[in-house]
């Protein structure tokens, strides 16, 4: 695999780690909501995600992530469309897709 790959999806695995630190393991909605900073930051992490699976498109669109199209987008509209952030929606994908997306990169990197 391609070195500058291996670096975005080091990126990637770093970013998923920080979200889940940031979160702790109680994972509460109200305290995310409520923590603008912490929302904050793991919008930021989400941005890194999007940029780094953006960049491992553009060298090698086989790479096996899943719904990276997505993750792209994603990034986009947290930057471009910040003032529509939807909180509710950014809380599902960190709780429903971060965990899967985790075990993809960790299998990406056991075949390095």
């Amino acid at each position: 695999m391609e070195p500058k790959i291996e670096k975005y999806l080091f990126d990637i695995q770093v970013s998923i780690q920080s979200i889940n630190e940031y979160l702790g393991l109680k994972k509460d909605f109200k305290d995310y909501q409520a923590n603008k900073q912490l929302r904050r930051a793991v919008e930021r992490e989400l941005e890194i995600i999007g940029e780094a699976a953006n960049r491992i498109l553009q060298i090698n669109p086989a790479i096996a992530i899943s719904d990276a199209r997505k993750i792209v987008d994603l990034r986009n509209w947290v930057i471009h469309g910040y003032d529509k952030v939807d909180d509710v929606i950014i809380w599902g994908i960190v709780c429903n897709y971060l965990p899967k997306l985790k075990l993809q990169i960790d299998n990406l990197f056991k075949t390095l």
